[in-house]
């Protein structure tokens, strides 16, 4: 079955940089999208970041400091975060859907990582 393990977080003051890892089992990893959510206390979940194939989109509250990328032959996507702030205090999910389902709901989700950003 998908598995798929976060890695990284952790207290970091404002600021601060944190790179968040997930790495990913029981998917063919390459016909995969994957991307990065967070869901912050009492709020909605958030969207942060996918990469299909060659292309990566990030969500406007992060464009300029998170980066995404991934290595296939690790199966593993990394998430830096540089130039945190407080608002960025949640806990991140490392998500998959096949590449081929990109308008469905992602199936697969990670446990979860808590970032913790302080002021």
């Amino acid at each position: 079955q998908v598995q798929l393990v976060e890695s990284g977080g952790g207290l970091v003051q404002a600021g601060g940089s944190l790179r968040l890892s997930c790495a990913a089992s029981g998917l063919t990893f390459s016909m995969y999208t994957m991307a990065w959510f967070r869901q912050a206390s009492e709020k909605e979940r958030e969207f942060v970041a996918r990469c299909n194939g060659g292309s990566i989109y990030y969500s406007d509250s992060v464009k300029g400091r998170f980066f995404m990328s991934r290595d296939n032959a690790k199966n593993t996507v990394y998430l830096q975060m540089n130039s945190l702030k407080p608002e960025d205090t949640a806990v991140y999910y490392c998500v998959a859907r096949p590449a081929a389902t990109d308008s469905d709901p992602y199936p697969y989700w990670g446990q979860g990582t808590q970032v913790t950003v302080s002021s």
